[in-house]
């Protein structure tokens, strides 16, 4: 049978109710903040939140979802991560993201009895642009975002979404040694915000692709 003998193909959409994880630490006392952290490709959640152990105390609380996509990153150890997002019907994975991560922040905030108390996004790496996406576009107001390794998605529209991400006291965090970082693409992401007029606080440190405890306890006060 040739291309054009073969029937027309047609692709259709359902929505399916699914089981999704996330990992917690901290928060065993009255929790006065929640910090909502959102890890790298490849990587799970359980694994990740130890990045973010300082930051973890009895008042603060850390979670950390995970992406609703796993799959094996060595299939000789079958060892498995997890991604937010490929570029396969890109549009519907974040919007799926999005609201995803928005009914586990209303779960957590029932399960721990904390309606009101402030939450603090942080992404790494792949989960900057997760972050920035669900702050612009999902229920999420936080006191503050932070990015580590990473920075707001170029397809992200500053012109819409960029006073949304100034209000959200943006900071973002990367080392002078990051691997997939160059000084360049730093630089022009700057540029971008600045054109944009987002307000952003930029903060340099000595190291590479990783979440600094030095800098994370500062910025855990």
């Amino acid at each position: 049978m040739t291309d054009a003998q073969t029937p027309a193909v047609g692709m259709h959409r359902i929505e399916v109710p699914r089981s999704a994880r996330y990992a917690a630490m901290g928060g065993t006392n009255r929790i006065e903040s929640l910090w909502v952290v959102l890890h790298g490709f490849g990587m799970l959640a359980e694994g990740f939140i130890k990045s973010f152990g300082p930051a973890a105390t009895p008042v603060r609380l850390v979670v950390a979802p995970e992406a609703l996509s796993r799959y094996y990153t060595d299939h000789a150890s079958r060892k498995v991560g997890a991604t937010w997002m490929t570029s396969e019907d890109r549009l519907m994975e974040i919007g799926d993201y999005v609201r995803y991560l928005d009914l586990v922040l209303d779960e957590v905030r029932q399960r721990w009895a904390i309606p009101d108390v402030p939450v603090e996004v942080h992404g790494f790496s792949q989960g900057t642009a997760t972050a920035s996406r669900w702050v612009a576009t999902g229920r999420v107001r936080p006191a503050r975002l932070v990015l580590w390794g990473g920075g707001v998605p170029p397809d992200l529209d500053l012109a819409r979404y960029g006073s949304v991400l100034s209000q959200a006291f943006l900071t973002v965090a990367l080392g002078d040694r990051d691997e997939y970082l160059s000084e360049t693409v730093i630089q022009d992401e700057m540029a971008r915000l600045d054109a944009a007029g987002v307000r952003y606080t930029l903060r340099r440190f000595q190291g590479g692709h990783i979440v600094p405890w030095p800098l994370l306890q500062e910025l855990a006060g």
